[in-house]
């Protein structure tokens, strides 16, 4: 008898019979709770087999609808306004002088003369940042993971933390610089092993687990946490 109630992680997935078809659905209600529908004879083990498959997918639309859920994070680019890098908040200070955004004393110093280019002037430095301290990173999980990327590049991914392409390139959201290092190396060592597993299934979750045993505390950190995140969007 198949189970009526199946589990991924610590989501409880319903299981509903139905329909003629052998492929299986899964729906995200809008409530956030899982609800699997599949044909009578498809076995117990292969629906587990299918949840873990989708595991990336659920915890992407999970987040999505998180952020869908609270309003935007704006900022104000005037003094004192906390900008996160790396998990850490530095206070924003606008300088009349030249030059480019940096971090100097804890304090995130914008010039005045790119306070007229808004919000493009700061986006600029965090992938500027994030190129640099991501580079000597990738070095070290590409080695662990055993693959060889191509190049790194910081962008605006929309809702996406990170991709890796066929070519080997491999692109991280801006916005993830905001987080912890632990979470930044996570979507780092997620993408680098999609150059060997390109698919979400168990080989995987294996891959990722053998170089990062709590990958999935991570994961599910990085969830509530990147839904808070400032992803552009000024007064």
């Amino acid at each position: 008898m198949r189970a009526a109630v199946l589990h991924l992680d610590d989501l409880r997935v319903p299981v509903e019979t139905g329909g003629a078809s052998r492929k299986a659905k899964l729906t995200i209600e809008a409530d956030g709770s899982l609800r699997l529908r599949a044909a009578e004879d498809v076995a117990t083990d292969e629906l587990r087999q299918f949840l873990a498959s989708k595991r990336d997918w659920v915890y992407r639309k999970l987040a999505e609808k998180e952020v869908l859920q609270h309003d935007p994070v704006t900022k104000e680019l005037v003094d004192g306004e906390g900008f996160l890098y790396l998990g850490r908040s530095h206070r924003l200070k606008i300088y009349d002088a030249d030059g480019a955004v940096r971090l100097e004393r804890g304090r995130l110093i914008l010039p005045r003369l790119l306070v007229e280019a808004g919000e493009a002037s700061l986006i600029a430095w965090y992938q500027r940042c994030g190129d640099a301290w991501l580079r000597p990173r990738v070095k070290s999980w590409a080695e662990r993971l055993r693959v060889e990327p191509g190049a790194i590049e910081v962008a605006d991914l929309g809702h996406k933390w990170g991709s890796a392409t066929a070519g080997r390139l491999v692109r991280i959201h801006w916005a993830a610089l905001q987080l912890s290092p632990s979470l930044v190396d996570y979507v780092l060592a997620h993408e680098l092993a999609h150059l060997r597993e390109a698919h979400h299934g168990p080989d995987f979750w294996q891959l990722l687990a053998r170089v990062m045993p709590d990958y999935d505390e991570r994961k599910q950190e990085l969830a509530q946490r990147g839904a808070r995140l400032w992803f552009g969007g000024t007064y």
